[in-house]
């Protein structure tokens, strides 16, 4: 069995231990004694070095962890273990916040967490809440500030499940609980690192909001992360600012003038180009000559969007025309022909394309297919020119 220093003191990041078994060929070092952290209740492992040797991950098998390591040890006996102590302080600021946070959420709106994942770069809670509206939001942050600025103590202790323990959470476990408690705030079992005072939490941050089976997943941020998302975000609006040359509180503003006029510039560029096609519909129409049949055959190659079906429409307008459209990426084809061609071009288009491993259909007049592949469109073309 591990004895797990962390559960006493997550502060401690140094320490001797003496390896009892390994495998992989010595990358896996099993420890009387360990202050890293495995992966365990959404939290992520610690990272470091056991006798110099980094250790690349840390798995919890029960009653004994399991360090990973980049290289192998040999050596059995003892060995001096680090932990990288900017990550292990970062996530015992992500951890205690969550607790702070899931508190905060409970005692204001009795909105219970489900679940907690910490990320490399912001972490979340699910809530069992339809929606949380943006007064809610600033009242949580607010809350929790006050509580940070009033460096309340973190407390660890051993209590058996038996006895009423008081837990914003009731636990599955039965036996001995380590029980983290916020003063004043909140007890919950855990078995994470976390910080001594709220006040080393640092500033917290609610930021993204997403809707997952009937909840609401939120994203957060505390201490380091909370001030570098902050400082990027800054940077984000100066920069703004800078590209619309204004201040960055006028940006939002200013953006949706910008939205507005492109898609009317747009709307106005759709129209021109449809405009302009029907003019080169009837231009290619009037210089394509006759085939053997009497129809007048034009294909090109592009897009198939407003303005290729308006040059198409425009084309087999006139008598004894069919216009095939191709387009590369995605591999697709429309066909259009007029009344007098003598050509279905829906039972023409879904026979080729089907018959190429695709899709696609339309009616006498008008019909458009796709295919998986640049060969399988050779073959449509092929198909629909013989």
């Amino acid at each position: 069995m591990t004895e797990r220093l962390y559960y006493h003191d997550p502060y401690q990041c140094e320490f001797q231990a003496n390896i009892i078994a390994a495998g992989d060929g010595g990358r896996k070092l099993y420890l009387d004694r360990t202050a890293f952290y495995p992966t365990s209740g959404g939290q992520p492992f610690d990272t470091g070095t056991l006798g110099g040797v980094a250790v690349v991950e840390v798995v919890d098998e029960e009653d004994r962890i399991a360090h990973v390591l980049e290289s192998p040890i040999t050596e059995q006996g003892p060995v001096k273990g680090q932990v990288d102590w900017t990550r292990r302080f970062d996530h015992m600021q992500q951890h205690t916040g969550q607790h702070l946070l899931s508190a905060v959420l409970a005692s204001l709106y009795e909105i219970p967490t489900l679940s907690f994942h910490m990320g490399a770069e912001v972490s979340s809670i699910e809530i069992g809440v339809a929606s949380l509206s943006d007064s809610q939001i600033a009242h949580v942050e607010e809350r929790c500030a006050e509580v940070v600025a009033g460096a309340r103590p973190v407390n660890i202790s051993f209590e058996e499940s038996s006895a009423d323990l008081e837990l914003r959470k009731a636990s599955a476990r039965d036996g001995t609980l380590r029980i983290i408690a916020i003063e004043g705030i909140d007890r919950s079992a855990c078995g994470g690192t976390h910080v001594r005072s709220t006040a080393e939490i640092g500033p917290l941050f609610l930021r993204k909001l997403d809707k997952v089976r009937g909840n609401v997943r939120v994203e957060f941020v505390c201490g380091g992360r909370a001030l570098r998302q902050a400082r990027a975000d800054f940077r984000l609006l100066n920069e703004i600012g800078r590209t619309l040359s204004s201040p960055h509180e006028q940006a939002p503003a200013m953006i949706a003038a910008l939205s507005e006029r492109l898609k009317a510039a747009e709307k106005n560029a759709q129209r021109l180009a449809t405009g302009l096609a029907i003019l080169e519909g009837t231009a290619l129409y009037d210089s394509t000559a006759p085939d053997a049949h009497g129809l007048r055959r034009a294909t090109q190659t592009g897009p198939i969007d407003e303005a290729m079906r308006a040059r198409a429409q425009v084309f087999v307008a006139g008598p004894k025309a069919v216009f095939l459209a191709v387009c590369r990426d995605p591999a697709s084809v429309l066909l259009a022909v007029s009344s007098d061609s003598g050509i279905d071009a829906g039972k023409l288009v879904k026979a080729a394309v089907t018959s190429a491993g695709g899709r696609g259909g339309g009616n006498q007049a008008l019909a458009q297919g796709s295919v998986p592949s640049a060969e399988a469109l050779d073959r449509v073309i092929a198909n629909l020119l013989a």
